[in-house]
């Protein structure tokens, strides 16, 4: 543990640093347009998103616990504790979006070559590169494993054939990180491996997908002969699958962030999706002093409770994760349950908005009613994308609760 004095003169140097060097309209609640994910093609709706970005990257601060050698911050966890706090209280944006930081990072650090490292983290802590995720296939979904996209080493280079779906802005992105059949002789757990390329080599193309929302987050990716430098196979040949469960972990983890969406107003400086919730009720219902719908109340009540609760058992992982501890099957009961408290918000707000809940276009609907009505839509997706929700349950009752595998016990 760090003494006292030293985390306390820590502080007041981050608060005069975030002070000095945070813009002004970096300090208000984040707007979707100016969400910052990086890469080649970034664009900056807000010019100062693109100097708060630069200068929380030259401290390393936007991966404030990586090690200095490959551009992190080199905090230990009780600094970055402070770092977040004194962000918090300025209402900090976060500088950057990016699966490089929340699942390809990571993993890179824990699995990779010291050159790995060195070519891609420096990237990832710059915004310099927008990676996307190459894993499901269109017969390959909760069962992953069942992967058909093949990789086939020629040279020094791997010959990669098939194809990915619902590989989430694939169309933006610079990088892929892909799970590969390189053996199809042993079983299919035992022949995957984990191999990053560059999303404009030839052969590698990309198509949309639009939702039911009218979005397209998501994109089919295709590859016909792309090639990938063998050195770029992350925790070696046929070693895929215990990387793609690490890195899954990750991004569980990351999901479940959907759930605190309502619950960072004192935290994050995002507006709260509850107070939206409250304003709605009080408006629609006529009621301009209070929610006069006791119903409604109860359950708005209820769920600031769960998402407190949820919020605080957030923290509590994330603060063992900075001690070294890293995600782990308690990631799965938090993408559950973060889902699921996002998929109740929007139920909520839209019976707090009532009959203008039921727009979809036209008049008579305001923008951020249609949206409200798009979102809940989008909410829905969240109990498959990270895993299914099923599956979130297997490994729960397996890895934290020590239940049998119901499987084994039939076959005996």
């Amino acid at each position: 543990m760090q003494a006292i004095a030293q985390l306390e003169d820590f502080r007041q140097e981050t608060r005069a640093w975030l002070e000095a060097n945070c813009p002004a309209s970096m300090r208000t609640p984040m707007v979707d347009a100016e969400v910052v994910w990086g890469g080649r093609k970034a664009t900056f709706v807000n010019p100062e998103s693109k100097i708060w970005l630069e200068r929380m990257a030259e401290k390393g601060w936007t991966t404030p616990t990586w090690p200095t050698e490959y551009g992190g911050g080199g905090l230990s966890k009780e600094e970055s504790i402070i770092l977040s706090q004194e962000m918090a209280r300025i209402n900090a944006r976060p500088p950057l979006n990016s699966f490089g930081i929340s699942m390809l990072g990571p993993v890179l650090l824990e699995s990779g070559t010291h050159e790995q490292k060195m070519e891609h983290i420096p990237k990832i802590v710059r915004g310099e590169i927008r990676w996307c995720q190459g894993y499901s296939e269109p017969g390959s979904g909760s069962d992953l494993a069942s992967l058909n996209t093949k990789a086939v080493l020629d040279g020094d280079e791997y010959v990669i054939n098939g194809s990915k779906v619902w590989t989430s802005y694939a169309d933006k992105a610079d990088w892929i990180f892909c799970l590969v059949r390189t053996d199809s002789e042993v079983p299919k757990h035992a022949g995957i491996s984990f191999i990053l390329f560059d999303m404009d080599t030839p052969g590698v193309t990309t198509k949309p997908i639009q939702l039911i929302s009218g979005m397209s987050p998501f994109c089919e990716t295709f590859f016909d002969n792309a090639r990938a430098k063998a050195s770029n196979l992350v925790g070696g040949l046929n070693n895929g699958w215990a990387i793609a469960k690490r890195l899954l972990q990750h991004e569980r983890t990351m999901i479940s962030g959907f759930g605190l969406a309502g619950s960072q107003g004192d935290r994050g400086g995002t507006t709260s999706t509850m107070d939206s919730v409250e304003r709605a009720a009080m408006h629609y219902r006529g009621d301009t002093d209070k929610i006069s719908d006791p119903g409604l109340r109860d359950e708005i009540a209820q769920f600031k409770i769960d998402s407190a609760a949820f919020a605080l058992t957030s923290q509590r992982s994330l603060e063992e994760s900075k001690q070294g501890q890293g995600p782990n099957a308690t990631s799965s009961m938090l993408k559950n349950y973060g889902c699921e408290l996002n998929k109740r918000r929007y139920e909520l707000l839209l019976s707090s908005l009532g009959s203008q809940a039921l727009g979809w276009e036209g008049e008579g609907f305001a923008n951020d009613e249609i949206a409200v009505t798009r979102e809940w839509l989008r909410s829905k997706a969240n109990s498959i994308e990270g895993g299914t929700s099923e599956v979130q349950l297997n490994v729960i009752a397996k890895r934290v609760l020590g239940l049998p595998d119901m499987l084994s016990l039939v076959q005996k």
